[in-house]
């Protein structure tokens, strides 16, 4: 993600500029700390735009997808696609299996998302050995579509308006909301690849539905970019590894 690249470009330039405030070298024609200064500056500019450059809207024109049903509408998503070597069915049957510590860093990269804290068990801190999906949706998120072999959509509120109540249901993701909320929906598809394996891919969408609260999500988004997505290729990985261990039983 461009954006995403541009704020961690400029996070290193902030950091090398630092280190040269410390120890400047000359043989880098850095001879004063004020020079170094002026690096970590410009990497905090660059950090500035990364946050600020535009989201722009995504829509689907013929819903195709569960997926497409609940958020038709997005500025913010990723997708990740992998082949299994088993059938549908079985790697349904995995999505809904796998566990947090199937999944490689996993856990340290929630450590690192809630600061280290310790916190009541939820996707942030996954100490049971419970099914990942069976304890999103018991911590936040709701099932929005469970079409075995095919798809499973989930969805939770990312930001809401201060003084938000209610009960967060599927009609959730249908209705209008007022301003100030920002929704995000993840689902896995699972389709036969013709070879008896099968084409999984995970797709997460968020939608936030008003400018201020966009800009907002935005910052966060292209921070946690590069841990989301390598928390969804590490995912797929773990899924492909059950499914086509159960195959061989």
């Amino acid at each position: 993600m461009f954006e995403s690249a541009v704020v961690y470009l400029g996070l290193i330039i902030s950091f090398f500029g630092l280190i040269l405030v410390v120890r400047p070298i000359r043989r880098l024609g850095v001879q004063k700390r004020v020079h170094g200064v002026a690096i970590a500056v410009v990497g905090i500019l660059v950090v500035a735009i990364g946050f600020i450059l535009p989201a722009p809207e995504s829509r689907v024109i013929h819903a195709e997808s569960r997926l497409d049903e609940f958020v038709p509408v997005w500025q913010f998503n990723e997708l990740h696609t992998t082949n299994i070597a088993a059938p549908p069915e079985r790697v349904f049957q995995a999505i809904k299996e796998v566990r947090a510590d199937e999944i490689a860093l996993f856990n340290t990269l929630m450590w690192i998302r809630r600061g280290g804290r310790a916190l009541p068990e939820s996707v942030l801190e996954a100490r049971s050995r419970e099914p990942l999906l069976a304890l999103v949706t018991r911590g936040g998120f709701v099932y929005l579509a469970d079409d075995s072999p095919r798809e499973l959509v989930v969805g939770t509120v990312v930001v809401a308006p201060r003084g938000t109540r209610g009960t967060l249901t599927p009609e959730v993701f249908r209705k209008r909301l007022r301003p100030g909320f920002a929704l995000a929906v993840m689902n896995f598809a699972v389709h036969p690849n013709g070879v008896g394996g099968s084409i999984v891919s995970t797709e997460t969408r968020v939608f936030a539905n008003s400018q201020s609260t966009r800009r907002g999500f935005a910052a966060y988004w292209r921070v946690i970019y590069p841990g989301s997505a390598l928390i969804r290729r590490m995912w797929l990985r773990a899924i492909e590894r059950r499914a086509t261990r159960a195959g061989q039983f």
